[in-house]
């Protein structure tokens, strides 16, 4: 079907509200008779919220946002907004209205516009895709950063005899990490001790540096689900024992199912989290075990980098993993990994 956007409302707004505000200059007897203009004025005042200085989120708009290409259409990567219920389809942004970008990082660059464009576009129930056309991608692709947290989990110090870190410890993943909600993860020849790690993902809608811990919050576009997969020999033995390439293999970084946004979920730091191999359930804990919560992570790395929308941030993981096992466990081809958040919805990829 094809989807035409037509924003009238914008249109007539921009076209005469200049022509309304000359004419209250004009002669007695030229100008619009003073119910005629408050009619307009309440029009016109109708046309956007007012801002709320205390929101949580970035637009104040409760979505689940997904990347996704259509199948059987060249590939192209779209942005959509999935319906509410199980196994209904996603609303095509670009189909609703041709001006949307194509790319999550693009929609957010947009910042509060992007998002409201997009729930407009939920709201109106048209351009569908149905589930059975379409293939998931992350909910963001080669974003500029990757920042990951690590030991953020006081039960996941406790599994390992650790103190408590005083600041967050911070290290990375190559955006080339990043693969989709249900695609594989490849082992590695190079290592032999390749690990799980489920956990909160937030990504950054609005840029900025040295952001203070109460705003960080409106600096969040939303939340997702990530695998911190992990090559626990090159992490923990091997160059030097820096954490880099034992965590940025390719595929190392599965992210998803969709983004959803910071007002739809209630509260980030009350969230069941599990990961699950072969159905076997091997993580469960609760993000009320963080020690370093969203709004202090995004203070603390604002610090030394400037953010900017579409940044991915991963906070930790909590105990289960298979490195702390006695005797240790490691995935091997033809396992399933099931990471699931609530609220969130749930990743699984298979090792190949």
């Amino acid at each position: 079907m094809t989807c035409e956007f037509n924003s009238l409302s914008t249109r007539l707004s921009s076209a005469f509200l200049p022509l309304l505000l000359a004419s209250l200059s004009l002669p007695g007897q030229m100008r619009l008779p003073l119910r005629s203009f408050c009619i307009l004025r309440s029009l016109f005042s109708q046309r956007r919220p007012a801002t709320n200085p205390q929101r949580r989120g970035l637009s104040g708009a409760a979505m689940r946002l997904v990347q996704f290409r259509r199948r059987g259409d060249g590939g192209g990567v779209r942005v959509g907004v999935e319906q509410e219920g199980d196994g209904l389809g996603v609303v095509d942004l670009k189909a609703f209205d041709p001006s949307m970008p194509s790319t999550m990082r693009e929609l957010l660059e947009l910042g509060d516009e992007g998002l409201e464009r997009a729930q407009r576009a939920l709201s109106s129930g048209r351009c569908v895709v149905e589930r059975s056309d379409l293939q998931l991608l992350p909910p963001v692709l080669a974003p500029e950063k990757v920042v990951c947290v690590g030991m953020n989990y006081r039960d996941h110090c406790l599994e390992q005899n650790a103190p408590i870190p005083k600041e967050p410890i911070i290290f990375s993943k190559f955006p080339s990490a990043i693969t989709g909600p249900y695609d594989d993860i490849i082992l590695p020849s190079e290592s032999q001790e390749v690990d799980w790690e489920v956990e909160l993902a937030f990504v950054i809608g609005r840029g900025g540096k040295h952001i203070k811990e109460e705003d960080a919050l409106s600096h969040v576009a939303g939340f997702t689900v990530a695998n911190d997969v992990s090559a626990r020999d090159w992490q923990m033995k091997r160059n030097g024992k820096q954490w880099l390439l034992g965590k940025t293999f390719d595929s190392f970084c599965p992210l998803g199912p969709a983004l959803v946004t910071t007002d739809a979920v209630k509260d980030p730091h009350r969230l069941g989290v599990r990961c699950l191999v072969n159905g076997d359930t091997v993580q469960s804990s609760n993000t009320d075990q963080m020690i370093f919560q969203t709004e202090a992570l995004v203070a603390w790395v604002s610090k030394f980098v400037t953010l900017t929308p579409g940044d991915v941030f991963l906070t930790g993981t909590p105990p289960g993993v298979g490195v702390f096992r006695d005797p240790p466990v490691f995935l091997k081809k033809g396992d399933v990994v099931e990471c699931q958040i609530d609220q969130l919805g749930s990743i699984i990829n298979k090792v190949v």
